[in-house]
């Protein structure tokens, strides 16, 4: 914990020590004000409920830590590991004269935002089964697709 906010049962509260030590490749660039409001960013994509579609806070605080790292990678200048405005992945690049070029792809829709990075792709990934159609036998069933 950091602090900053009282522990709620079932809630995660961003830890940035923790954090940097998973991500050491961005902590240098990403400060702790910053990656705080990378996470509270992230909970707009990510619940952080246990009534959400992540019921587990272990896996829910991994699955955030994703999302900060992809967030905060988005915003970093490339001199600093960032994307520096590209969208897409990288490729194709030469050296002379610097030239990049970087391809969305035909991914769907939702997945686009998050195969930017590393981050988001293993996010995505990893949500993999919170994508798929649930059946409950019995009673009315409510549609509960996410994101």
């Amino acid at each position: 914990m950091d602090g900053t906010a009282p522990a709620v049962p079932g809630v995660v509260v961003f830890d940035y020590t923790a954090w940097s030590a998973r991500f050491a490749e961005l902590a240098g660039y990403v400060g702790a004000a910053q990656a705080q409001a990378c996470f509270e960013q992230a909970t707009l994509y990510l619940p952080n409920t246990p009534a959400g579609p992540v019921p587990d806070v272990g896996r829910r605080t991994v699955l955030l830590g994703l999302l900060v790292a992809h967030i905060a990678t988005l915003g970093l200048p490339q001199e600093q590991g960032g994307m520096g405005g590209l969208v897409g992945r990288v490729s194709a690049a030469s050296r002379g004269s610097v030239s990049v070029t970087t391809h969305y792809g035909s991914q769907p829709e939702r997945a686009e935002w998050f195969a930017q990075t590393q981050y988001g792709a293993s996010f995505w990934a990893a949500t993999r089964g919170l994508r798929q159609a649930r059946y409950v036998p019995g009673g009315p069933q409510m549609p509960r697709i996410w994101p």
